[in-house]
């Protein structure tokens, strides 16, 4: 008899850049799914007793980087709910790859919306002389991996996170209808 565990997998990932509102709006979604909700850079902080501005300024972005697809990649085979990944996570090839055959949803954010929720915030990755310039520069060069990557696309400035949350319940039953009609 093995004693192996049999891999779980998240009932939705949630990608997206920074101020999509994929913490929150996770939360929310797990709540009403009645399932755990994890996010990938608080279990990067928990696993290495570090903020991620830390990480990111002691270490650099490629160390930041290896440390967070190894965090994911754990993840992605042992939970079972729904699942918030870092804004660049995907940008990262062997999370990409892992992401294969998850549902996956994309909540997009306008540069505009985004950076008015993460403007006051300790992002490192558009600190410097002109934050909201860098914001949209790197909202513009992921887009097209968020698009590829997701199964399905969410507006995350559709309604507050609650609406945002049913507007994925609802993607996500569409989407089994489909499942369900195989499998009879």
């Amino acid at each position: 008899m093995s004693t192996t565990r049999p891999e779980r997998r998240p009932v939705v990932v949630l990608i997206g850049f920074m101020g999509a509102g994929k913490s929150t709006v996770g939360r929310i979604l797990a709540d009403r799914l009645g399932v755990d909700f994890l996010d990938t850079d608080a279990e990067v902080v928990r696993s290495t007793g570090r903020t991620i501005p830390d990480i990111f300024t002691t270490d650099g972005a490629e160390r930041f980087r290896e440390i967070e697809r190894d965090v994911v990649l754990e993840i992605l085979g042992s939970h079972g709910g729904v699942l918030a990944l870092g804004g660049g996570a995907v940008m990262t090839p062997a999370v990409a790859a892992g992401l294969a055959g998850h549902r996956v949803v994309y909540l997009k954010i306008d540069a505009e919306q985004g950076f008015a929720r993460v403007r006051d915030s300790d992002r490192p990755l558009i600190a410097g002389d002109d934050p909201h310039r860098r914001y949209g520069e790197l909202l513009a060069e992921r887009d097209e991996t968020y698009l590829r990557t997701g199964t399905f696309t969410v507006d995350a400035a559709a309604g507050d996170p609650g609406d945002v949350a049913d507007a994925i319940l609802a993607e996500l039953a569409r989407a089994l209808v489909p499942e369900r009609a195989a499998t009879t």
